[in-house]
């Protein structure tokens, strides 16, 4: 009998991957979508899409006939107007879900959380470390934390919950972008001049996917597993985005001051001015002046995560963003993977 699966947030990167994945190994996959339109693409690839969102009463009876559930959506936004979508999708929307899963009879979650509800330490943080909430950079963050408290919380309740902790992804199907996805993509369209002095955990997204199926088959009830693989410098990833394409990296590092004092401008006083959302959030360059280095050796250890080189995840970044239009001009560059 072939394993159905829920999975909220299909439409969006990880979930992207994680439903491929689903459906090659042979899982039948019922994603969760609010906007129908948007979903096309997995429709056509089999699986079965119902309409609803974080928040509705009719998610149990959406889960019916599931046995497993991957809660990877979340609404990912650094400006400080979104504080009450970010608790209501966030928080709110991961106790529904659990509830939901829990009403249906699902026999076990996995619960997509992020690094940025862990915080950062020097050299690096493990699943062990927690910076106090109050500590963690932007509201992001902080809901990111509160929700994932809402799966401790249910596991310790006896709910059978492993939580799974992505950091940076890079690959294919990025298709709003991610952040990480963002600086791929201004890379690629030379519209990264200068360069801030901080760096990343950096994975393969399809890796990220393999260990939410390994997190299914392996993972211990209420532990977080960190689902990274190696801290580059943001300098080091251009470089290597250098070599990939033939465009020349940036050379210059710019004082976060700098930046932080445009973020600053345009959020308190363009942005109310034009009506328009700042493109430089405020959070965002604090988040970003902030290196976040990561030790995934217990998930590598535990689950088997898989760590593909990051230069081949950058190769297929760059060649799905080619492919599909974000560049113009077929990109304009060689290709030196």
């Amino acid at each position: 009998m072939t394993l159905r699966v829920f999975v909220t947030g299909g439409t969006g990167f990880v979930g992207a991957n994680l439903v491929r994945l689903l459906l090659t190994e042979g899982y039948r996959v019922r994603a969760l979508v609010r906007e129908p339109a948007k979903a096309q693409d997995l429709a056509a690839l089999g699986v079965e899409v119902v309409v609803g969102d974080l928040s509705s009463r009719a998610l149990a009876g959406q889960m019916v006939g599931c046995r497993a559930l991957f809660h990877v959506a979340a609404h990912y936004s650094l400006l400080q107007a979104d504080r009450e979508r970010l608790w209501q999708s966030n928080v709110l929307g991961t106790r529904n879900v659990l509830a939901a899963a829990r009403e249906a009879g699902v026999e076990r979650t996995v619960y997509t959380s992020s690094v940025a509800a862990i915080g950062v330490k020097s050299p690096r943080a493990d699943e062990n470390h927690q910076s106090p909430p109050d500590k963690l950079i932007g509201l992001y963050k902080q809901s990111k934390y509160w929700a994932e408290l809402e799966a401790r919380q249910a596991a310790a309740r006896g709910q059978d919950v492993v939580i799974v902790n992505p950091t940076a992804p890079v690959g294919p199907f990025d298709s709003k972008p991610t952040p990480t996805g963002d600086i791929v993509l201004r890379f690629l369209r030379r519209q990264m001049p200068f360069y801030l002095e901080t760096g990343l955990n950096f994975i393969h997204v399809r890796d990220v996917a393999q260990g939410h199926l390994a997190a299914l088959a392996r993972g211990r009830s209420g532990e977080r597993y960190i689902l990274g693989h190696r801290d580059l410098s943001l300098k080091a990833l251009l470089d290597t985005l250098a070599e990939i394409t033939g465009i020349p990296a940036p050379q210059m590092a710019v004082p976060d001051w700098l930046p932080l004092g445009v973020a600053w401008i345009d959020e308190q006083l363009l942005s109310p001015l034009l009506g328009r959302p700042p493109s430089v959030p405020i959070d965002g360059v604090r988040m970003a002046a902030q290196p976040m280095y990561y030790d995934a050796s217990k998930a590598v250890r535990e689950l088997g995560l898989p760590q593909t080189p990051v230069r081949e995840a950058l190769v297929d970044a760059v060649d799905w963003f080619r492919k599909n239009g974000y560049i113009g001009n077929g990109g304009g560059f060689r290709h030196g993977g």
